[in-house]
């Protein structure tokens, strides 16, 4: 089978979560697919991870070309027609939940978002339902089928002396979208301190309605930094205004998957617990014993924030 993987690039490079699905596609055929600018080097890591063939296709530098999911749509529908791809994937974050839905909207072609395994050879992926409480195995029929898979939910798999990639490079088509206009798009900050993306974070520090405040927060903020970790948050706490909808983990914020959950002050609730349960390892700190978290976790840790926080940041 022909496999094409999404690829995105964030300030030059490509972000550790971007290999998972590359895991994913085993012995097939694999292209990944790149529409923005990037340097040679940068794409040594995707031969290391089984790719066979890297697809150019970088749109315009103009953010309202770039930055438009419709135009990056378009450029993915491009490359499956002409490479004759039989699945295309990507990461079901905020660039791939905007972008893949399109391309599968054009392409005709069965979608399955959020996914945490894929078997591309049956077509099946599985995907979380009814507020993460069951697993769902979704079989989709059909040529080509498009999979959104949720971030850190497939560990990458580096391949020893595996041969250099060919790079191709393919025109996208000067489409002005239809119906859609990016009007502003800011520039991200190349800045090595600053926090990783939620989704894509390997650790994640959280705070709930035990923080009581949103200068608590700094507190969370300061570890994240010694721990090159995330900081999210539970609904209460975007609620109050301690901290803004971006950080919100949960049914209606972000699903994420990271290697170690720290929930400060979180008691736990099914939606919340929606968004986070797939974490390899899950820390809880609260003074309830009975909250729903403490019962969900590896390690509970029973005490005050306010005490163990700041003797955390201490010891970092």
């Amino acid at each position: 089978m022909k496999i094409g993987i999404y690829v995105e690039i964030k300030e030059g490079r490509i972000p550790e979560a971007q290999f998972g699905p590359l895991a994913l596609a085993g012995d097939h055929e694999v292209f990944a697919i790149v529409l923005d600018a990037v340097t040679s080097e940068a794409y040594a890591p995707l031969s290391d991870h089984g790719v066979n063939t890297i697809v150019e296709m970088v749109l315009p530098h103009e953010s309202e070309i770039s930055a438009n999911p419709v135009i990056r749509a378009k450029a993915l529908v491009k490359a499956v027609e002409e490479l004759g791809l039989d699945c295309l994937a990507g990461l079901s974050n905020a660039t791939g939940r905007d972008v893949l839905p399109r391309a599968a909207a054009l392409l005709d072609a069965p979608l399955v978002m959020d996914c945490v395994d894929v078997d591309f050879e049956r077509l099946r992926a599985k995907t979380s339902q009814y507020s993460g409480k069951a697993l769902a195995t979704v079989q989709v029929t059909g040529s080509p089928s498009i999979f959104g898979i949720r971030p850190n939910a497939v560990m990458p798999v580096v391949t020893d002396g595996a041969d250099a990639a060919n790079v191709i490079t393919l025109e996208p088509e000067a489409a002005e979208p239809v119906g859609f206009k990016i009007l502003d798009a800011a520039a991200e900050v190349g800045d090595p301190d600053a926090p990783p993306a939620l989704a894509e974070a390997e650790i994640i520090i959280a705070g709930g309605r035990g923080m009581k405040s949103k200068e608590n927060f700094d507190l969370i903020f300061e570890c994240a930094k010694k721990m090159k970790a995330a900081v999210g948050a539970s609904r209460v706490a975007v609620d109050n205004e301690w901290i803004s909808y971006a950080h919100q983990v949960g049914q209606t914020g972000e699903k994420v998957s990271p290697t170690v959950y720290i929930a400060c002050g979180i008691s736990g609730s099914i939606q919340h617990f929606a968004g986070m349960k797939t974490s390899r390892i899950i820390i809880a700190l609260n003074q309830d014993p009975d909250a729903a978290m403490m019962a969900n976790c590896d390690y509970a840790v029973e005490g005050d924030l306010f005490d163990i926080l700041p003797e955390l940041n201490r010891l970092l």
